[in-house]
């Protein structure tokens, strides 16, 4: 590993530890890190990052265990649901990898991380979670994670700009 992917690598997988303390807020900040990995190509040069897609989706995992791990002390139902996504994500990792085909991303959304958002925001509001707030839950992370997915992946509206230059535009509006 290059010394800069190492400490992307660093950054994302120990940044990403605060989900235990604060579930909501923290897969938040998660959600957040993940996108300073575009930045820290930018900004500094220590060897590069050979291949970004690969890092990029291997150190989601670290993010996503954690979430998992937060789960299983979940309700069963809520719990298993969370099961199937996960599997649902590393089926996606692997279909991935072995055809190299962003498309893969779009056909298989990963509902699991906002899906963990929409449940950890019923629990931070003490909300009683039924079968109807399940259900809207999953049809919530399922249409906003399709339509990220879309943007970065079919459309693919970021891979012709660096994540610095977006953000001194964005900056520039203000």
């Amino acid at each position: 590993m290059t010394l800069e992917e190492l400490i992307i690598s660093f950054v994302r997988i120990f940044a990403s530890l605060i989900v235990f303390k604060f579930n909501f807020f923290g897969a938040i900040l998660v959600i957040l890190i993940d996108f300073s990995d575009l930045f820290m190509m930018n900004l500094i040069s220590l060897g590069g990052v050979r291949n970004y897609q690969l890092l990029d989706k291997f150190l989601d995992l670290f993010y996503i265990v954690y979430f998992l791990l937060i789960t299983l002390r979940w309700h069963k139902i809520l719990r298993n649901i969370s099961i199937l996504l996960f599997i649902f994500r590393i089926l996606r990792f692997i279909l991935f990898e072995f055809f190299q085909s962003r498309i893969i991303l779009f056909i298989f959304p990963n509902i699991f991380e906002f899906w963990f958002i929409g449940i950890t925001l019923l629990f931070l509001f003490r909300s009683k979670i039924y079968k109807r707030k399940i259900i809207i839950v999953i049809f919530v992370s399922t249409a906003l994670k399709l339509i990220q997915e879309y943007i970065l992946h079919v459309w693919k509206v970021l891979d012709n700009y660096r994540a610095v230059d977006v953000f001194n535009s964005f900056v520039e509006l203000f």
